[in-house]
């Protein structure tokens, strides 16, 4: 990232990079840019992102172009290209840098290329911006797969491909639905669910959300809720709770009990009478 410096000289630019240690090969990026000027530069990486304020100018191709707030940005892999505000209040965009190889797993298709360096089509840079802001805080590392995978599907209608995916008939997941069941406390990873499959990754997360509906995170969310209500049918303390079966804390458990059971875990351990009791 050459043209992006360490600091910028104007207190109103502001960028910043983050990687996912689990996933070699994507770099997620988000900045508001008001006086810096961006000297042309390339990236050996797929830069796919939304315009969520103001306008930018680049040169991409031997052309200029206008990205106002509403659409996408998506440029090929090594294409020479600039960037500098076109309007006083600057432009405030996020990307996703993916590299080739890594799109093609996560795609099962070979070749993409994206003739439109800018693409207006404001729902799905919506769509796309709310996807790059889920991946910039996801924790888990099947949470943030399925949302890449979820991004991908976002931006395929805007991309040529060489070669259309051939996935083979869709295999049975039994096997990994009660691999989930007996590691719910544990944080897993796409590779390990995959290799239960006898699958590669994306391959394996493509397939299972067809035959699911659903992600693996999905999935292991709904059986770790499951569980949950169970223990506290049981009596066990919230606390206790959340940590078995692998939320973050009590305050996790309450937020994600609440929006699939329309209750708190407090109010369903009252209703059912298993509330412990508090120690004096």
């Amino acid at each position: 990232m050459e043209a992006v410096p360490e600091t910028f000289e104007h207190a109103l630019d502001a960028a910043e990079f983050k990687r996912p240690l689990h996933r070699p090969g994507v770099e997620l990026y988000r900045a508001h840019i008001v006086r810096h000027s961006f000297e042309p530069h390339t990236h050996e990486a797929f830069g796919l992102g939304t315009i969520e304020a103001g306008v930018e100018r680049f040169r991409y191709r031997g052309e200029e172009h206008l990205a106002p707030a509403g659409t996408l940005v998506l440029m090929n892999p090594d294409e020479l290209h600039t960037g500098r505000a076109e309007t006083s209040g600057g432009w405030r965009y996020a990307m996703a840098y993916i590299d080739a190889d890594v799109l093609e797993q996560l795609s099962g298709e070979r070749g993409w290329w994206f003739a439109e360096a800018v693409r207006r089509d404001a729902p799905r840079a919506r769509r796309v911006g709310r996807l790059l802001r889920q991946l910039w805080h996801a924790q888990e590392p099947l949470a943030f797969d399925a949302l890449l995978l979820d991004l991908v599907h976002a931006l395929r209608p805007a991309a040529r491909v060489a070669q259309a995916a051939r996935d083979a008939s869709t295999p049975r997941f039994a096997g990994v639905i009660e691999f989930l069941r007996e590691h719910l406390g544990e944080r897993l990873t796409l590779d390990e669910l995959a290799a239960v499959a006898g699958l590669s990754p994306f391959h394996f997360l493509r397939q299972f959300k067809r035959a699911h509906h659903a992600t693996p995170q999905q999935t292991l969310m709904a059986l770790r809720l499951f569980e949950a209500k169970r223990q506290l049918a049981a009596g066990e303390a919230p606390a206790q709770v959340a940590a078995a079966v692998g939320l973050v804390d009590q305050a996790h458990l309450t937020r994600a009990f609440a929006h699939r059971y329309g209750v708190t875990p407090a109010r369903y351990q009252q209703q059912l009478g298993t509330r412990p009791a508090r120690r004096a």
